[in-house]
């Protein structure tokens, strides 16, 4: 007598991880307009333009990506958690320099979400795997 254990075949998203993709979608198109408002108009220091510009493009290819995980693309998936993290990755510096506390509480903030949106996403069922005889 053989045991043998199958995995049931992934099945499109489920609820966790449609809720991790909404919340990359909405913070990724949070960081799309940055490129059009740069701080140095009125005096203030802030991120440099190449920065700023970074930050849209990841901001696009994470809406993009996560539209197209939401259809079930698994790789995109991973695109999307990728420009996310890259993106806030480019917000630390600002909790070393001295910038205003609001700021400093955003680029926590942006933490925060990326690492629940990241781990919504990639978190699968589980249920256990059907044994048969």
């Amino acid at each position: 007598m053989t045991m043998t254990a199958t995995t049931p075949a992934q099945t499109g998203t489920n609820t966790k991880q449609k809720v991790g993709l909404v919340i990359c979608a909405l913070y990724a198109l949070t960081n799309i307009p940055s490129v059009f408002f740069p701080p140095d108009t009125g005096g203030e220091d802030g991120p440099p333009m190449a920065i700023l510009v970074l930050g849209s493009i990841l901001g696009l290819i994470g809406l993009v990506a996560a539209i197209m995980a939401w259809r079930g693309n698994r790789v995109s998936l991973r695109v999307a958690a990728g420009a996310i993290i890259v993106c806030t990755l480019t917000g630390l510096p600002a909790l070393f320099v001295d910038v205003p506390m609001g700021i400093k509480a955003l680029v926590a903030a942006g933490i925060v979400i990326t690492v629940i949106a990241v781990v919504l996403m990639f978190s699968g069922d589980r249920r256990p795997a059907p044994v048969t005889d």
